[in-house]
């Protein structure tokens, strides 16, 4: 599905968009970061996309979803045979080492509102929003 013969009869990028899930101006930002290739313009005027170029973005989406920046997608993207899965698991731990950290950074914010929250939610002198004392407090 993906050789040039199944572009001349493909999809438009409205219809690869709308397949892939993505907005018209997406697939532009993917062409212009050299993740998703521009194909040619035929005379009809017309590019043609095919239904790889559909698999592709979608794979690039999810990748997002699991936070994997566009220079980590494009890597995923070149990855082929056996030392594939090394490199992706390489990343894969690099990225759940920065998830975990942002767990636990999350965690102590929680706890911190809560904590506030405890507090202004007792009765407190002078109208002083303990949130605010919290905040100016070193």
């Amino acid at each position: 599905m993906g050789t040039e013969s199944s572009r001349e009869s493909g999809l438009t990028i409205g219809k690869l968009a709308q397949l892939s899930g993505v907005g018209v101006e997406t697939v532009r930002f993917y062409q212009r970061s050299g993740l998703l290739k521009e194909p040619t313009r035929p005379d009809s005027g017309f590019r043609k996309y095919s239904h790889s170029d559909v698999r592709r973005i979608r794979f690039i989406k999810r990748a997002q979803t699991l936070g994997f920046s566009l220079e980590n997608i494009a890597e995923l993207l070149r990855l082929d045979g056996p030392q594939a899965c090394d490199v992706t698991h390489d990343l894969a731990v690099e990225k759940l080492r920065v998830v975990e950290e942002k767990i636990a950074d999350l965690t102590l914010m929680r706890e911190a509102l809560q904590k506030m929250v405890r507090q202004c939610e007792r009765k407190h002198k002078r109208g002083t929003c303990p949130i605010i004392q919290s905040l100016i407090q070193d």
